[in-house]
């Protein structure tokens, strides 16, 4: 039984969490880049507002 066990315990660690994981730091990243390009443009704009 310990042995059926950790078989399916590692059975749903990585077929179900690790993938899962894998998805949200995609998904962390993809909003991250967003974020910086959002952060690069607003600030580009906003110097060249300001020195006219």
């Amino acid at each position: 039984m310990l042995v059926l066990g950790t078989l399916l315990g590692l059975f749903v660690l990585f077929n179900f969490l690790l993938p899962m994981l894998v998805g949200l730091v995609k998904v962390a990243l993809i909003i991250g880049v967003v974020a910086l390009l959002v952060f690069v443009v607003v600030t580009v704009v906003g110097k060249s507002s300001r020195s006219q």
